[in-house]
Parts: structure tokens; sequence; C-alpha cells
């Protein structure tokens, strides 16, 4: 892809307008607005706002009382292709001790509430880097091509959505389908739409390639009984019985991912929750335990036969373990997605993370994230995905996990702003015809 002098000219002015303070400040006041899965209003509104106010066209999409997507947009003279630029807003865990604790561990860090601090180069809080950082960073991109004055063909649209996160509905909530990408399905489905889509979500590299899910109710069945009789009559504990499967699993899961790992991809499984027996009491033994697992599937699977898979190693594991009882449903499905190398708002990501980077691209293999990419590839946009590096090692806290989540660096904020600039500019100044969109 070659880039004309005069679209360099106009990435520099929009990249000169870039206020690393601003971006900064912004992700701040995104990070201090609570945004659980299906609660995502508040934020979205307060987003909404924020975009008017910057001239970006900004209002909200609401989806029930609590639930609402925020949509910017900039202006083209209509003879370019549109693009729209999206990321979620909802925070994988919710912030309080009533729900996290003790999952996330024995108490909440300082990065786990919804509280925003400023450390230097690095803000914290929960949600910080992902996704509320990537949201951050495509208003701020959108911005400085609008005060640069760059001459647009195309729109840009900013879509920031609400229930991104692999999750149904939390405790209390009025509806099922809260996450797993109904806001970026409510919002194409209501006629927000566009020629190219770019996702940002956390990876400094482009991704055109994603694992999709499938989710399996596995049910351990034994048999009802109390510690008193255990030993006067049939007795098969299905949390024992349990174990022996999740180990079974957890083995099967290395077999599935050595077959399945090509391309960008290396699909993952993962036991999530398990289920069984009254925590009122451990005198009675329950009649079944369940567990809920996560299958990633690559773009070249698909649900069912990930179903038959699934189902054939809890097959062996029953007939490895005599009078083991233990059956799966597929509860959930999402499947894998990619768009051609050869699209265009690949080859311009790519052009865009070169320029920034001063060197060939070089892609992240291994994946098992799962994105809205899928939701968007799925509705029939071409869709690129890249996002920023996580905070390192200068970072306030140790890397872990939710560091990665809840831990930004404004530096890699404005490195990753001034790639989506590049895209913006390149892919919104031409003709459709130049694209190959005619």
């Amino acid at each position: 892809m070659i880039t004309s002098e005069q679209e360099r000219a106009w990435i520099a002015a929009a990249r000169a307008e870039l206020d690393p303070a601003g971006l900064r400040d912004l992700i701040a006041g995104m990070t201090s607005i609570p945004s659980p899965t299906g609660e995502e209003g508040p934020l979205a509104r307060w987003l909404a706002a924020d975009m008017a106010a910057r001239g970006l066209d900004g209002r909200y999409q609401p989806i029930d009382p609590d639930q609402g997507n925020a949509v910017g947009r900039l202006r083209g003279d209509g003879t370019g292709a549109d693009l729209l630029l999206y990321a979620p807003i909802d925070t994988l865990t919710v912030g309080t001790e009533e729900e996290d604790v003790p999952w996330v561990g024995d108490a909440l860090r300082r990065d786990m509430r919804a509280e925003a601090s400023i450390e230097g180069d690095y803000v914290l809080g929960l949600g910080a880097s992902n996704p509320k950082a990537h949201g951050a960073c495509l208003i701020a991109a959108v911005e400085a091509v609008r005060r640069a004055g760059v001459p647009l063909r195309g729109d840009v649209v900013i879509g920031l959505g609400a229930g991104g996160m692999p999750t149904n509905r939390r405790p209390g909530a009025s509806r099922y389908n809260a996450g797993q990408g109904n806001g970026c399905s409510f919002l194409l489905e209501q006629g927000i739409w566009a020629d190219y889509a770019l996702i940002a979500k956390p990876g400094w590299a482009v991704h055109w390639e994603e694992v999709g899910l499938c989710w399996f109710d596995v049910t351990v069945r034994g048999t009802y009984s109390y510690v008193g009789s255990r030993h006067r009559m049939p007795y098969r504990n299905a949390i024992v019985d349990a174990g022996i499967v999740a180990q079974g699993l957890e083995r099967f899961f290395e077999r599935y991912t050595a077959a399945h790992t090509r391309g960008l991809v290396a699909p993952q499984g993962n036991i999530g929750a398990i289920g069984g027996g009254w925590s009122r009491t451990p005198s009675l033994s329950p009649a079944q335990c369940r567990m809920l697992v996560d299958v990633r599937l690559g773009p070249e699977q698909d649900p069912m036969s990930v179903k038959r898979e699934f189902q054939a190693a809890l097959a062996e594991i029953v007939a490895a373990n005599p009078g083991l009882d233990a059956t799966a449903e597929m509860v959930l499905s999402i499947p894998g997605t990619a768009t051609p190398t050869d699209d265009w708002i690949v080859r311009s990501a790519i052009a865009a993370w070169e320029d920034v980077e001063g060197r060939p691209h070089e892609p992240i293999v291994g994946n098992s994230g799962a994105t809205d990419a899928n939701i968007l590839r799925a509705h029939g946009l071409p869709t690129a995905r890249i996002g920023m590096a996580r905070a390192g090692a200068g970072a306030p806290l140790p890397i872990d996990f939710p560091m990665g989540m809840n831990v930004v660096d404004v530096r890699e904020m404005e490195k990753f702003t001034r790639t989506l600039i590049h895209t913006i500019v390149t892919t919104c100044t031409r003709t459709r015809e130049e694209l190959g969109n005619a």
C-alpha cells in the first residue's frame, strides 16, 4: 500500500493535534464511571456527550433501561468509504466485593475498582486498559483528524458498545443476553454500518482472524447420600467424580489445542465454574455436580464439529472410569471468523503499524482471545483488529492478568492513537474506486 505525499501531510497534521494530557484525562474519566456488563448506560451517556462536545456528533443508543451504546460520527463528503472504529466499554468484573471477591482474590486491589488513579505515565482502575483505553484512543484519533481539518470523503464512525465481554447476565439483571457482543449486534441492526471496521482490543499487532467459543454445561451424576450412611448403601459422590472429569478434560484441552493451532490462533479450553451440593452443610453428597466449560474454536472450525469432538472426549473419560456418569450440552456458540489478508482494511492497518514502528509488521500468533470482531465479520463487515501493548515491567503493579486489564501506559495510548490516525486518513480520504469498493 502506497501512502501519497498529501496523505502523509494530513497524517502529520492530525498527529500534531494529539494531546497526551487530554488522553490521560479522558481515560481517567472513563475509568471512574462503573460499566459492568449490563449496566453500561451511564458511561455510554457520558461518552455520547463527550463526543458531541468534541464535534463528533455523539449520541446515546439505548438498548434497555440499564444498557446502551455510544455512537459518534465525523462526516465526509459522501464520495468515499465509511470506516467503523469499534471498541466495547464493559468491564469483565464489577468492582465490588459482593460480586468479585473471592473469585479475583481475597480482596480488591486498587486497580480492581472503578476509581481511576494516575501514577506517573500510568492510569489505574477497573478496565483502564481493556477495554476503556482502546475506546478513548478511538475518540482522540477522530478528534485529531477533525481538528486538523483533514478533508474526508467517507465518514468515520465511532461505536462504543455494551456487552462485549464473554458473559451472560449477572445476578439480578433483567435480560439474559447482556454480553457476548449484544451491543455490537444491536449497533449494526439499528443501521450503524460501514464499508470497513477496525476493532480496538489489546495486542500490538494487526489481527485478521479470531477464535470463536463454545460453552458446554457438563453434568456429573452420583447418588444423593448422607455421611452417616455412605458405608451402608450404594455410594457415588458426584463431586469426587467431577474432579475426575475435570482432570480428563484438562488433558483433552492440550490435545485439542495442538490439533487446531494454525495461522494466528491456538484455541484453548477452560473449566470456569463448578457447582454441587448445599453450602449450608457438608453432610450430604448431591445427586449431581455441574461445571461450565469454554472451548475456543478457530475460523476453520464450526460449532457442531467442536460439540462432537468435546462429547467424544467426555465419552472417553467415562469409558475409562467404570461407574462414572457424565453428559454435556452445548449452551452457547459463536463461530470464529477471518478477513482475507488482501482486504483493504487489513492492508491499511498493517501499513499504519509499520509507519509507527518503522519496520515490517510482525503478527502475534497463538491467540485464543475472542472479541466482537466475530460479530462484525459475521454481519459481513471486513474487519481488522489492532490494539496497544499491555503495560510492562515499569508499571506500578506486578505483571499479571488483572494488571493487564486495569493498568494502562498513556505513552502506549498515544502510540496507538497515532496508528489509528494513519488508518483513518488512508481509508477515508480516498474514493471508493481507489479502495476497490465501487
